[in-house]
């Protein structure tokens, strides 16, 4: 029986030619909208779109995970030494023959060699970002508003998001590597989150240089409380992660009683033993179905401090008006993230409701950090003001971000 070798270097090229092809049209895209506009326009559009499609890939990571198709082609970079999976038919016949349900198909190939392409052309376009923030850095000046759009545009923004996409990569080849352990699963989702974030951070900035985003200032309590929301989410999406990653969303199968009971047997310990093999203990013994019970109850309990949390934090930012349309996403994005959360349950996980939940809880947060974002810009142009003006703050800013 010949051993597949986990990594295997060879198609890489081909590989990230994949990626650059996947990058030209989008890039292309941004040129030709922004030919005669600003440097940094031109940064802002791409910024953007590059936030759109990094979303975009994330709902493709879920759909590769929820289908099974992570191990569709069972080393890295490419599908057993391929760089596509036409390359490697008859290795993918073979195991599809030998296993049709399993984990390689020629179908689930695909899957698995599509996401890695359009990750690779994510890549490509946050490489030109970055590129085009340091050259309108050491150009300064442009057309009109250039000087201070390229002095409010931080290149170490995107060289930073550069250097984090090289971990998720590395994350992503671990995922293939490691047999979908649990914990380096969960981890690529929340570094996907991470990605979303840094890029929604850029996005607003750069909108904000070229004078398009309002800023707005919130009482101090209410600033607590967007970043305790953001604390929360977080904690909620590796929990989510973590029930997706261990097949524990069918462990309940009804609301609000879980296996006809208020509190079912659970093992807490077992279900939260982070460093293990799927479905193993770290002493090689099949989990408990009690633990997959703890893991999915944790996650639907915490769900109501968090639903809570939101909807106060949502109640709270409708007074201000240039905070409102962030006030009615999240509200929304709560409504959504019930809804398709109770069908994962009632309705046996089926995969469109499965995707939408992951897509909502992306969507969450890039809205939290939007509005971070956008409401720190008050309390730095309040306290330029007041440096220039040389006046004392008015009491009320005490009050403010």
């Amino acid at each position: 029986m010949t051993v597949q070798s986990l990594y295997n270097l060879s198609p890489l090229a081909q590989v990230m030619l994949a990626g650059v092809l996947a990058a030209l049209g989008p890039l292309t895209w941004v040129w030709l909208r922004n030919r005669r506009a600003p440097a940094a326009r031109w940064v802002q559009a791409l910024t953007l779109l590059t936030l759109f499609l990094t979303f975009d890939l994330v709902l493709f990571g879920a759909f590769t995970r929820l289908t099974d198709s992570g191990l569709g082609c069972p080393d890295w970079p490419g599908c057993y030494g391929h760089a596509s999976p036409v390359g490697a038919s008859v290795a993918i016949t073979a195991a599809q023959t030998a296993m049709p349900t399993g984990p390689v198909t020629h179908g689930k190939a695909w899957v698995e060699m599509v996401h890695r392409y359009l990750a690779t052309g994510v890549g490509v376009l946050i490489l030109a970002l970055t590129i085009g923030s340091w050259m309108l850095r050491r150009r300064g000046a442009g057309a009109a508003g250039g000087v201070r759009a390229a002095a409010a545009v931080n290149p170490w923004w995107p060289t930073a998001t550069l250097v984090w996409v090289c971990v998720q990569g590395a994350f992503g080849a671990l995922t293939v590597t490691m047999r979908l352990f649990p914990a380096i699963v969960t981890l690529h989702l929340l570094g996907g989150m991470v990605l979303l974030s840094l890029l929604c951070a850029q996005a607003v900035q750069a909108t904000q240089a070229l004078g398009g985003l309002a800023a707005a200032s919130l009482a101090r309590s209410t600033r607590r409380l967007l970043w305790c929301c953001c604390a929360l989410v977080a904690c909620q999406i590796a929990l989510g992660g973590w029930v997706s990653t261990n097949y524990a969303v069918l462990a309940c199968r009804e609301f609000p009683l879980c296996q006809n009971s208020w509190w079912p047997d659970m093992n807490f310990h077992q279900g939260f033993e982070i460093w293990r093999r799927l479905g193993m203990t770290p002493g090689g013994v099949p989990i408990d179905f009690s633990a997959l019970t703890a893991i999915h109850f944790t996650h639907r309990l915490f769900a109501f401090v968090v639903f809570a949390a939101l909807g106060l934090l949502a109640w709270r930012l409708r007074r201000s008006a240039a905070l409102r349309p962030q006030a009615r996403w999240i509200a929304g994005l709560m409504l959504w993230q019930l809804a398709t959360g109770l069908g994962n349950e009632l309705l046996g996980w089926p995969l469109v409701s499965a995707v939408s939940h992951t897509g909502g809880a992306a969507a969450l947060a890039v809205v939290l950090t939007w509005t971070v974002c956008a409401s720190r810009g008050a309390a730095r142009e309040a306290a330029a003001a007041v440096t220039a003006s040389g006046a004392p703050p008015h009491p009320s800013s005490r009050l403010s971000a």
